[in-house]
């Protein structure tokens, strides 16, 4: 539907979308200067499905360090920019990166199929890995991942009827150990080496020279 939006309608609601979504993320714990949080317990199990449909859980990432966003793929700014991030540390990790599981789960699954949602992460990195699910499966990891999410109506936003709905969420990417518990959380915005540099630490390791 994104996509047979005429321009100038598309341009006017990602601007509106923008202005609506500003400073609109949900509140965590108290962040360090690095923009990480520790201080909280989160996370848990999860039954989602991928691209190809396959049910996936949390366990399926068991042995590799899970870096999870929860977002929409009509998401005007925040979830681009998030995903773009996670790519390009990704790549800043080099060698390291194998160990990192990096997870982007729709909160909109109303609009957001599997092949929309692994249509969407391919644009950014092959290894990024597109979930979604029923209502009521989202609904259950977002509350245990203490993700918010709502849908806000066009006349909620500015825009005129027969626009699309968007969803207002919040904006952490959080980074889980092999085993499954929770290490760290980074705030929008967080510097993609600075996002590697924290997830090598995490790892025990140090960061690859720039270039190598």
């Amino acid at each position: 539907m994104r996509r047979l939006l005429p321009p100038a309608v598309a341009l006017l609601v990602a601007v509106l979308a923008g202005l609506w979504l500003w400073n609109r993320t949900a509140p965590a714990p108290e962040a360090d200067p690095a923009g990480a949080v520790t201080a909280v317990e989160l996370g848990g199990p999860f039954e989602l499905v991928d691209a190809s449909g396959r049910t996936v859980t949390d366990r399926d990432f068991r042995g590799r360090w899970m870096l999870i966003f929860f977002g929409s793929t009509f998401c005007p700014d925040v979830c681009p920019t998030t995903l773009g991030t996670v790519a390009v540390a990704l790549e800043r990790l080099g060698p390291l990166a194998d160990s990192v599981a990096p997870v982007f789960v729709s909160v909109d699954p109303e609009r957001d199929t599997p092949e929309v949602v692994g249509e969407f992460v391919r644009q950014f990195d092959p290894r990024i890995v597109g979930l979604t699910g029923t209502p009521e499966r989202i609904a259950e990891v977002a509350k245990r991942y203490r993700v918010f999410y709502r849908k806000v109506e066009p006349e909620e936003y500015g825009g005129a009827k027969g626009d699309p709905y968007l969803i207002d969420h919040s904006a952490w990417l959080y980074l889980f150990d092999p085993a499954g518990r929770f290490v760290k959380a980074f705030q929008h915005g967080v510097e993609p080496e600075r996002l590697a540099a924290e997830i090598a630490a995490a790892m025990g390791e140090e960061l690859p020279p720039a270039g190598s």
